[in-house]
């Protein structure tokens, strides 16, 4: 099992496709994931309420997620959030990567976990085009698997390799780049 410790933000857990390969890479060994309730449940209420997706759909996904990686939901950091150095609606996520000794929070809102406030932790923020770019460099053909896998895997409705690298772009451009060039994929 990699030592490499990572929480993902509600916000990287959003979008399907990137949750998916986010997910599947921890899967695959390539990081150890890290989560909290509130991560979930914040997840949980977004997917209801800016997507549409039915409570118990929504509640299924976030079981899905906890059978997956019971070992990955973190509890005991309460305690540090108070004291948190960020602004009050994240300091649950700078928390809970103190509390599993994270070396990287993975988050779309960069701005929320100024480099300032974490370095003091240990901890360092990456958008998710930047993480992957460097997951990929520690194990391309890993990372390449995990892709091709996810692709397969798709049935509703069915994708492409080069369809889900498409989906993945908006989020990840730098990432998607490399992996076509890695599958011979054209840009």
């Amino acid at each position: 099992m990699s030592s490499f410790i990572v929480v993902l933000d509600t916000c990287v857990l959003f979008p399907s496709a990137l949750r998916d390969t986010l997910l599947r890479a921890a899967e695959a060994n390539l990081y150890r994931v890290y989560f909290t309730n509130d991560i979930l449940e914040d997840l949980r209420r977004n997917l209801i309420s800016h997507r549409g997706v039915a409570e118990n759909k929504a509640q299924d996904l976030i079981d899905t997620i906890k059978g997956a990686f019971p070992e990955s939901l973190i509890a005991h950091h309460r305690s540090l959030i108070p004291s948190m150095p960020i602004n009050e609606k994240d300091r649950h996520v700078l928390a809970a990567a103190v509390a599993c000794s994270a070396q990287v929070i993975v988050t779309q809102n960069l701005k929320d976990f100024p480099q300032s406030s974490l370095a003091s932790f240990g901890v360092e923020a990456q958008a998710p085009d930047e993480f992957l770019v460097h997951l990929f460099y520690l194990a391309r053909k890993g990372v390449a698997e995990v892709v091709v896998m996810q692709a397969s895997d798709l049935q509703y409705p069915p994708k492409t390799t080069a369809e889900l690298l498409n989906t993945l772009k908006q989020h990840a451009p730098n990432f998607v780049s490399l992996v076509r060039r890695e599958l011979g994929l054209p840009s």
